[in-house]
């Protein structure tokens, strides 16, 4: 059996979320800077990759002190070169990642591919428009790195259980969002016809941001109805609102209930009847008699 090419074969060692990426050289200088930005085995690598969350917590910081105004009047010069550190730390670390990988573009548009780029665009960004700079609070998001120190492949297993219940409650809960705009619409514009301009609903759009943080219970204050038909027509809103809160909540925890649960197999057991068995069983749980096996294709 031929062996792959160097360099074709997928790379085991890396980060799940960026296994595909393959290193532009089997060895050499950009193989090394590859390990040490996509691997975490050795203790240099992951040295660096804790050096790494340590730069990105500092710079979240510098970025949260930096919008305190008393402490940005006193330390404005130091956390302003701080910032730019930082970014250029991030810049270098970019670019090595893109000059590693076989393929750039691929690294680009990966997950983590955005997010480092988003984590150094504001700092660029501040010097066309005023203000940009705080956008830096996204760079948090690279701490999702820190799962690469705790070896991803032992929770990605549990992401791809969430991620699947998910996906199987997705038509449940489309309807039941489409069952909650119809009654905001609906109570939107009987407050619109009941309260009317004269006491803040202005607009049916106006009744819909009522209905809306009245089912919530959130209960801003901002407007609030005047007449008491009006007032008893809040009053169920709140009740509908307490009712269907929890909805969606259990729609998905009966999805991932379902996806927690071990396959069974149905097959009859037949010196018991007893159907109900474990997915691997070869004898029945009841009686200790044989099952009858799939036989095997072809």
């Amino acid at each position: 059996m031929s062996s792959p090419a160097p360099g074709t074969e997928r790379d085991e060692g890396a980060n799940p979320f960026e296994r595909d990426l393959l290193p532009a050289r089997p060895d050499g200088l950009r193989n090394r800077v590859y390990r040490l930005l996509f691997h975490h085995d050795t203790p240099a690598e992951r040295n660096f990759d804790l050096a790494l969350i340590a730069a990105i917590l500092a710079s979240v910081i510098v970025v949260l002190l930096d919008s305190e105004p008393s402490i940005k009047d006193r330390w404005h010069s130091a956390l302003l070169a701080a910032e730019w550190a930082f970014t250029i730390v991030f810049t270098v670390e970019y670019g090595l990642r893109l000059w590693a990988v076989r393929r750039p573009r691929r690294y680009a548009t990966s997950f983590f591919g955005i997010i480092d780029l988003l984590a150094i665009l504001p700092s660029y960004l501040s010097l066309v428009f005023a203000g940009s700079q705080y956008l830096l609070v996204i760079r948090v998001l690279r701490l999702l790195r820190v799962f690469r120190v705790l070896k991803l492949v032992q929770y990605s297993s549990e992401a791809s259980v969430l991620i699947t219940a998910m996906a199987r409650s997705r038509r449940k809960i489309s309807v039941f969002v489409c069952a909650l705009i119809t009654i905001v619409v609906i109570f939107g514009a009987l407050m619109y016809v009941v309260e009317g301009p004269e006491h803040g609903f202005t607009s049916i759009p106006t009744g819909m941001y009522w209905a809306v943080v009245t089912m919530g219970t959130v209960g801003f204050g901002d407007i609030s109805p005047e007449t008491p038909f009006g007032r008893f027509v809040t009053s169920i809103l709140i009740l509908i609102g307490y009712s269907i809160i929890a909805v969606p909540t259990g729609i998905y925890t009966a999805e991932l209930a379902s996806t927690l649960r071990p396959k069974r197999r149905h097959v009859r057991c037949s010196e018991c009847g007893l159907q109900d068995h474990e997915q691997e069983a070869w004898h029945c749980r009841r009686c200790g008699h044989g099952l009858p096996q799939d036989e095997p294709a072809g």
